[in-house]
């Protein structure tokens, strides 16, 4: 992935999301030190021609807060610790629209943000090992459910790091 339509957060939960990671590093646990939010499509490129559709598409759209309740991994080498966004039918309208608005102007969309197969998640930390994941799940496993209300739209460029923010409340 080199360019990730990005979901992010209001300032209180960021700040919610980040005591997370500090309480799994404080276990001795790696995390991820970026801004949290969750990816609804990524690409090797998210050409202008593209963000203008999203933006123009994105204005029309209501962005539902997401409700992160779920506290799990994905299986194998990918096994990062993260949190799982509660699905709801604005939720999958909103990431439905986003696929059609990129439809056919991107260049090698990543399968895993397709919907149908879209996991809406926040991840805390890198691919961790047996020991990591253990100390990782038992350091947040209390952690209370999180609102987490949208605050900006923005294509994430991993190769530089750059945001460029399509929406924003």
């Amino acid at each position: 992935m080199a360019q990730a339509l990005t979901v992010f957060f209001d300032d209180a939960t960021e700040r919610r999301l980040r005591a997370l990671r500090e309480n799994a590093a404080a276990a001795g646990v790696p995390v991820l030190d970026g801004r949290p939010g969750v990816v609804l499509a990524s690409a090797s490129s998210i050409p202008a021609a593209a963000r203008a559709a999203l933006r123009a598409e994105l204005r029309s759209l209501f962005l539902p807060d997401l409700w992160f309740s779920t506290l799990g991994t994905f299986p194998g080498e990918d096994a990062v610790l993260l949190l799982t966004a509660v699905v709801d039918a604005e939720l999958l309208a909103v990431h439905s629209a986003v696929h059609d608005a990129l439809a056919g102007r991107v260049s090698n969309p990543s399968a895993y943000h397709f919907p149908g197969a879209w996991i809406p998640h926040c991840a805390l930390t890198p691919a961790l090992g047996g020991a990591e994941l253990t100390a990782g799940f038992d350091a947040l496993r209390s952690a209370e459910p999180v609102r987490a209300a949208v605050a900006e739209v923005a294509v994430l460029d991993s190769r530089d790091g750059t945001a460029d923010v399509l929406v924003a409340r």
